[in-house]
């Protein structure tokens, strides 16, 4: 299958009040580029500036270096940086030039992957301008915790960082970074390809 590992940084917690400070995919097809290095999957990074920006201080020191790049006068026509009412335009040049077909109605449909895509990430993209009728998501998402679950132990759902030490990495690391982090979850989700939950006993 072909799925969409997307993640967000924003300004605050409250899709409502607060910001999309960048958005970033990465198309992974499980037929097709299961072995491809990460480096080399098709990626989309997008910084977002605005006249103004609403958030907190611990989400707006979290994005500083998002902060500097936005601020950036010589970066103003860069084309890695764009407007909020732009990015889902781009997002979905660029899904077609990977392979996407849009329906009848011309919005292209995406199965989506990440970190709590569905409960964070989801409720950002509707507030952005051109959500549901250029790009819009499948109803059920992909999210690496779900197959890091400890049934017998766990009582929530386990972290990226919990992931990744599941995972087996020696220094679990979350970059905060969109592009970084939507990698990382095609490269959590990986191994799940060739042996998913339902061969496990076999």
């Amino acid at each position: 299958m072909r799925y969409v590992s997307l993640d967000l940084e924003t300004s605050g917690s409250d899709p409502l009040r607060h910001q999309v400070l960048e958005l970033a995919a990465v198309v992974e097809d499980t037929r097709r580029t299961a072995t491809t290095p990460l480096a080399e999957l098709p990626a989309f990074r997008r910084a977002l500036r605005y006249k103004e920006l609403t958030g907190t201080p611990g989400a707006l020191a979290l994005n500083a270096r998002l902060l500097v790049e936005l601020a950036d006068k010589s970066r103003a026509e860069a084309s890695d940086i764009c407007r909020p009412e732009e990015v889902l335009v781009q997002l979905r040049e660029f899904l077609l030039a990977h392979g996407f077909k849009p329906d009848k109605k011309e919005y292209v449909s995406i199965t989506l992957a990440g970190k709590n895509v569905g409960t964070f990430d989801l409720l950002f993209l509707r507030q952005l301008p051109g959500w549901g009728t250029l790009v819009k998501a499948e109803p059920a998402v992909l999210d690496p915790a779900a197959f890091y679950l400890n049934w017998h132990k766990d009582s929530r759902l386990p972290s990226m960082l919990i992931c990744q030490a599941r995972a087996g990495d020696a220094e679990p690391r979350v970059a905060h970074e969109a592009l970084a982090d939507a990698l990382e979850v095609v490269r959590l989700l990986r191994p799940f390809y060739e042996r998913p939950a339902y061969k496990m006993g076999e």
